[in-house]
């Protein structure tokens, strides 16, 4: 079988034979809001047997799927705003955990834009954090004005290793030495397999990340176990494997006319070199749905700050 790259875990669920299978060690919960055209799944690991099934660490994903194609501009700007309002729900929620099992104030937070900000789909870490409103600086000038329920923000977009020679996990375990926040918060692209949800659905967990993942370009995990600190990551899928493109495509045709999988993977191996499958696909307009997505979880991230 062909293994489709994606860096989302509900299509990880949702690549198991039947959608209402139990799948052990894995809860999925979903909820569906028909007003803002929007629906939300938590798919929770819970042990080492659901962590080795769906191939993820143990933690929690909420994934949100929306849709803003359908909305006149004149309601773009309130969708959005109920988006962000959910984004700053999950964050909450989960830094309240983290601070509940930890028992630590996590109220400093680091911000990191991971990414290459000269190449757009890969830009989206880079971009989110040039429209948030870093407030350490001010905190320690003037402390007597700070909101108790408030969060500190400072952040960093540091680059890749092509541009800095170094691994972007050894440039934030320094930044946390010397700042000592209480959370680590990641913002970068991912890979989906599916075209459909290309800067429309956003994946929030409490697991890390493992940056270039979703594109075989693994380097080193940014996770609590690395980073010494609880980390959590928001995603935006914005490129698709062209070889997973190829290969849904035959399958959805074959598999009616009574092809068995075996078969149509020969097919498909036999039509898509390597070069094929390492070719990835993005939206001809990525630069503005980089744009659209980036402000709409950089004004969940200012909200949830602002406590």
């Amino acid at each position: 079988m062909y293994e489709k790259r994606t860096d989302l875990a509900i299509e990880v669920r949702e690549s198991f034979p039947k959608d209402d299978v139990e799948v052990d060690g894995v809860v999925l919960r979903e909820e569906r809001y028909k007003k803002e055209n929007m629906k939300i799944t938590t798919v929770e690991i819970k042990n080492k047997k659901g962590a080795v099934q769906m191939k993820k660490p143990i933690g929690t994903y909420v994934t949100l799927e929306f849709s803003l194609d359908s909305y006149p501009k004149e309601l773009l700007e309130e969708r959005t705003a109920s988006i962000a309002m959910q984004i700053k729900g999950i964050l909450e929620k989960m830094i309240r955990g983290i601070e509940k099992e930890k028992k630590c104030d996590c109220k400093v937070v680091l911000l990191s834009g991971l990414g290459n900000r000269f190449a757009t789909p890969d830009a989206l870490g880079p971009y989110v954090l040039e429209n948030v409103t870093m407030s350490r600086h001010i905190w320690k000038e003037f402390p007597d004005i700070k909101d108790a329920d408030a969060f500190v923000l400072c952040g960093i977009s540091p680059g890749v290793m092509s541009q800095t020679g170094m691994e972007t996990s050894e440039i934030l375990k320094g930044i946390i030495e010397k700042v000592k926040p209480g959370i680590l918060l990641v913002i970068d692209s991912l890979a989906s397999r599916s075209v459909e949800r290309l800067c429309r659905t956003i994946q929030i967990t409490n697991t890390g990340i493992s940056p270039g993942a979703g594109i075989g370009n693994n380097r080193n995990q940014i996770n609590e176990e690395t980073m010494g600190i609880p980390v959590i990551a928001i995603g935006v899928p914005t490129v698709v494997d062209a070889g997973t493109i190829i290969y849904e495509s035959l399958e959805k045709a074959l598999s009616k006319q009574g092809y068995q999988e075996d078969e149509i993977f020969g097919f498909f191996h036999r039509i898509a070199d390597k070069d094929v499958k390492n070719l990835f696909v993005t939206p001809k307009d990525i630069d503005e749905e980089i744009r659209q997505v980036g402000k709409t979880i950089a004004k969940g991230l200012s909200d949830f700050a602002a406590g």
